[in-house]
C-alpha cells in the first residue's frame, strides 16, 4: 500500500540538500513540488539540493524578489517560484503557471501552500519545520493526486534513509 504521508529528519543543510537531490530523481516533466514552512526553515537549501539532483550546475538562490527563476541544463529544466510576496491567486495565474507546467520542466514552489488552488491537484507537498537542534529539520511529505500517489512506494524507498516515524497525535 502506498503511504499517504512520510516524515523525514535531517540534521544539517547539506543533509537536507541530499534528501532533496534524491527526491528530484523521482520527478518527471510537468511535476509540481510545493514547499511550505516558516521563514528560515530550509526551503532554499532544499531547492539548491533539488536543482543539483536534476543536474543543474548554476547557483540556485531564492527568487523572493524576482518571484520566478528558471534553470536549464539538467535532466529537466526547473521553474523555481517563491510566491511569498504575492497577494492573490490571480497573481499566480498571471505568472503563466499553466504554460510552465506544459514544458519539459519541474516546478518547485516555495510558500506554495498559500496558492494551492492555482497549482492543480497533482503535486508533492513538503512541509519543513524546525527540529530540536539548530540545524535539525523535519520534512513532512504528502503526495497529492494520482500521479504522486502512484509513486508512493518509490517515494517511501527514496526517503527511507532519512525516515522518521510521525509522533502519535
Amino acid at each position: 500500500m502506498s503511504p499517504t504521508s512520510l516524515r523525514a529528519a535531517t540534521s544539517a543543510p547539506g543533509e537536507t540538500q541530499r534528501l532533496a537531490a534524491a527526491l528530484s530523481e523521482l520527478c518527471a516533466a510537468g511535476d509540481v513540488v510545493v514547499l511550505a514552512g516558516e521563514m528560515g526553515a530550509g526551503k532554499t537549501a532544499f531547492s539548491q539540493g533539488f536543482a543539483r539532483g536534476l543536474g543543474i550546475t548554476e547557483a540556485v538562490t531564492s527568487p523572493t524578489f524576482t518571484i520566478v527563476r528558471e534553470y536549464e541544463g539538467g535532466r529537466l529544466a526547473l521553474h523555481h517560484l517563491d510566491v511569498y510576496r504575492l497577494d492573490q491567486l490571480r497573481e499566480v495565474a498571471e505568472l503563466g503557471v499553466g504554460e510552465m507546467l506544459d514544458e519539459d520542466a519541474v516546478m518547485l514552489v516555495e510558500w506554495g501552500d498559500a496558492v494551492l488552488p492555482a497549482l492543480g491537484d497533482q503535486y508533492l507537498e513538503i512541509r519543513i519545520t524546525f527540529g530540536d537542534g539548530d540545524d535539525d529539520r523535519i520534512l513532512d511529505l504528502a503526495p497529492r493526486g494520482r500521479s504522486w500517489s502512484a509513486r508512493g512506494d518509490r517515494l517511501a524507498a527514496t526517503v527511507a534513509p532519512w525516515a522518521q516515524e510521525e509522533p502519535p497525535c
